[in-house]
């Protein structure tokens, strides 16, 4: 079957905040992408560094480079969302910062969400395979082939990015700008839960930065993945509790390293918490005591 993908024009959204040698990697791995062509839409999120000056010029030697400034931050959903509403292509995907492309992504997403059409395979949005960069080190993910809303309940296996017609993203309502983290998590679960489930092109295309760094805020603010628990879980009030319980773990998951506290095994407990499900998040918390107290 021959899928003809030429011409095809794909959007690329990137904020960016201050971090002008990280965004040049990224930038630079969306122009050496194997498909053409693509729009590159970079919102410098009220930068104070070189980064607007590079931007701009950047923008001015690519035609295809559109660049929006904000005056003072307004957020990455935001950002990510005027990026969004502008992007001009047929198809959408997002790349943060400090992440970078393979060269072949965006031609081996379209080739395969393109064959799932002509198939009459039923998805809402198409996704990859990682190699995960971590002190030096790659390690590829595991992820599995097809995802749906009680997947992502239990872990998010898609990822940060997934690669969708732009109407994907219009119906699910775009990133929720009031939520103080799990801005991908939420979206992707309203994308699955509207168009379908999503599916894996199983190759690692996407370079993931995961080093220990003291922007990364998600990390260091416990209080805030909390919060965004809450506002998540309350927007499924059908879940089952053994869905709430399990998305209430992913706060604990190994991404964060976050201390298990009293009030937080509380908490799991009034959600109706198994004795075999109380003594797993006991023994996390027992481990992360035990690692501290070793350092």
């Amino acid at each position: 079957m021959n899928i003809v993908s030429d011409g095809i024009l794909v959007s690329v959204y990137m904020p960016t905040k201050d971090r002008r040698e990280l965004v040049q990697a990224a930038v630079d791995s969306v122009l050496a992408q194997t498909h053409r062509p693509i729009e590159l839409i970079v919102v410098d999120d009220g930068s104070t560094d070189a980064t607007r000056a590079y931007l701009d010029e950047l923008a001015a030697t690519h035609d295809f480079v559109r660049v929006i400034h904000h005056d003072q931050a307004m957020g990455a959903p935001r950002s990510r969302n005027e990026a969004i509403r502008l992007a001009r292509g047929e198809w959408i995907t997002g790349l943060d910062d400090d992440d970078e492309f393979e060269p072949q992504r965006i031609e081996a997403l379209l080739h395969f969400a393109l064959l799932l059409e002509r198939m009459g395979i039923a998805f809402s949005a198409v996704y990859s395979q990682y190699n995960t960069v971590r002190d030096g080190k790659v390690v590829p993910t595991a992820k599995r082939g097809s995802v749906g809303l009680d997947d992502l309940f239990i872990g998010n296996h898609v990822g940060n990015q997934i690669f969708a017609r732009k109407q994907v993203f219009i119906d699910a309502g775009l990133f929720d700008e009031s939520l103080p983290a799990w801005q991908d998590l939420d979206l992707i679960m309203r994308v699955v839960q509207t168009c379908g489930p999503a599916r894996i092109f199983d190759a690692p295309l996407y370079r993931f930065q995961d080093d220990e760094r003291d922007d990364r805020i998600s990390r260091k603010l416990k209080t805030r993945i909390l919060d965004a628990y809450r506002h998540v879980v309350a927007k499924y009030p059908q879940a089952s509790p053994a869905a709430k319980r399990a998305l209430y773990c992913q706060v604990f998951g190994n991404h964060y390293g976050f201390p298990v506290e009293w009030s937080d095994f509380r908490f799991y407990v009034a959600l109706g918490a198994s004795p075999l499900e109380m003594a797993r998040l006991l023994l996390t918390g027992w481990r992360r005591r035990r690692a501290r107290a070793r350092r």
